[in-house]
């Protein structure tokens, strides 16, 4: 199950401190590393100030939210995307409302991501991102794979006919 990023009251557009929660890891070092080196902008959204460690909003209202500190998602039947030598879990259960969450898989800690597809694009946010997450959380050698490259299971060996 993948976790969700939980938004806290005093997320107006006024608020220059975007409230968030972090995530069980935030304190690993490699989440430091990679808050480090985030872009002031992404997909035109300005950078701004969070309150909890190892997160980053970007617009105002923010439209992009990232924790870094999850624990590494297993396996899935939810979309696996690659982009940039990044694998992305992405959950389109909100599609219609414009919201979507990436998930990193395959990397230790993980990371997530919400954002509003129609303010920001998670082609984007998976450019912006994957190279602060490729050269800075270690990959576990999971990746994403589709159906067509799983291993088929074996055809049932058909019952013997009884003698008589």
């Amino acid at each position: 199950m993948l976790a969700a990023l939980t938004l806290l009251p005093g997320l107006a557009a006024c608020s220059a401190t975007v409230a968030m929660e972090p995530a069980k890891l935030a304190n690993d070092p490699a989440c430091a590393n990679v808050e480090a080196r985030l872009p002031k902008t992404i997909s035109g959204q300005e950078r701004r100030w969070t309150d909890a460690q190892s997160t980053a909003a970007w617009g105002n209202p923010a439209s992009i939210l990232m924790t870094c500190g999850l624990e590494a998602p297993g396996p899935t039947t939810l979309p696996c995307r690659t982009s940039d030598g990044v694998d992305w879990i992405v959950d389109e259960s909100r599609a219609s409302e414009n919201k979507y969450t990436l998930t990193t898989y395959g990397r230790e800690p993980a990371v997530q991501v919400f954002l509003d597809q129609g303010v920001a694009s998670s082609g984007d946010v998976a450019q912006a991102l994957g190279p602060l997450i490729r050269d800075n959380l270690a990959a576990t050698g999971a990746k994403c794979t589709s159906l067509s490259e799983a291993t088929p299971a074996p055809e049932p060996s058909p019952s013997p006919t009884p003698t008589p």
